[in-house]
């Protein structure tokens, strides 16, 4: 799943690095406009993450775009560094994936071109002239939300630890939660059967 995250920054930087290929030749989607509101990944100009996050909820509410727009946000998390001469560490937040927003949305013309014209959006990330919706794994794996996930595996079976220190370990499916996404496996480890706990998001089907 980490590889399948960096193939989705890779898409927005080569994108970005050609802003023509998103002018206004675009998909139309109104004659087919989905339901359901998916999460996107939107590339920015560097150190503009927080502008084009509020300037795009002011948007939002100003046009009482509520049941279209519904979220925008970027992923941090919590750092500690101690300053040469401190007695106390620095703690601040920081992006997990500078020069990215993520909206989640109902893609139609109308709100394309609001978050494409949004000062200091580059691009979308998709596939030329089309924006493409993050899948529930990578939503989860991105830390943007936790998506609740299908698991195609059953008790008894093998499953391949696909992210953490024990990546590609085999393990046997001993128990399946799906309140809590998890699922716990015995792994041999040097020798010896080794029960262990992980998310979903964590294993793959052999």
């Amino acid at each position: 799943m980490a590889d399948e995250v960096k193939n989705i920054i890779e898409k927005a930087v080569e994108l970005s690095d050609n802003p023509d290929a998103v002018k206004e030749d675009r998909t139309h989607y109104d004659d087919e406009t989905p339901t359901e509101p998916r999460w996107y990944v939107v590339h920015t100009y560097s150190g503009y993450e927080n502008k084009v996050k509020e300037d795009l909820e002011k948007t939002i509410e100003n046009r009482n775009l509520q049941n279209l727009i519904f979220e925008v946000k970027y992923p941090t998390e919590t750092v500690s560094e101690m300053p040469e001469g401190a007695k106390k560490p620095k703690v601040y937040q920081r992006k997990v994936y500078p020069g990215y927003v993520m909206v989640k949305m109902i893609m139609t013309d109308s709100t394309w071109y609001i978050v494409r014209n949004t000062r200091g959006v580059t691009s979308f990330v998709g596939t030329g002239n089309k924006p493409i919706p993050l899948t529930d794994e990578e939503v989860t794996a991105m830390g943007v939300e936790r998506m609740s996930l299908k698991l195609d595996v059953e008790v008894g079976e093998n499953v391949r630890i696909v992210n953490g220190p024990f990546a590609n370990f085999i393990g046997s499916v001993t128990d399946i939660n799906t309140e809590t996404q998890k699922v716990k496996l015995l792994v041999s480890l040097f020798g010896k059967e080794t029960p262990m706990e992980l998310d979903f998001i964590d294993i793959q089907k052999l």
